[in-house]
């Protein structure tokens, strides 16, 4: 009997650590903001504050690190939370993709 409930306990925690993995799967993807040649930093550092609702100082940082190596995570979080957020970003004009 001791064996078995031994097995079942083992189940289940493989099953739970398989679910957890799966969660963050999910929720691990994140926006990526590129750099181009025509937005200017206030256009970028203000779509950041309403969109990605990120505050002054992190949505400045985020616009000195994309123009600066190219690209920036600036939002994490699962697909449906950032599909509307990073098409919003695209349509001020800004390169984003969800990866």
């Amino acid at each position: 009997m001791e064996n078995n409930l031994n097995s079942n306990h083992q189940h289940d925690t493989e099953h739970e650590e398989v679910l957890l993995l799966e969660e963050v799967a999910i929720a691990g993807k994140q926006i990526i903001l590129y750099n181009d040649d025509f937005n200017t930093f206030d256009h970028v550092i203000d779509s950041l504050i309403k969109i990605c609702r990120h505050d002054a100082i992190q949505a400045e940082q985020c616009a000195f690190i994309v123009h600066y190596h190219g690209k920036c995570s600036v939002k994490n979080g699962s697909y449906d939370v950032l599909e509307p957020m990073c098409t919003a970003l695209l349509e001020r004009g800004l390169n984003a993709e969800i990866e």
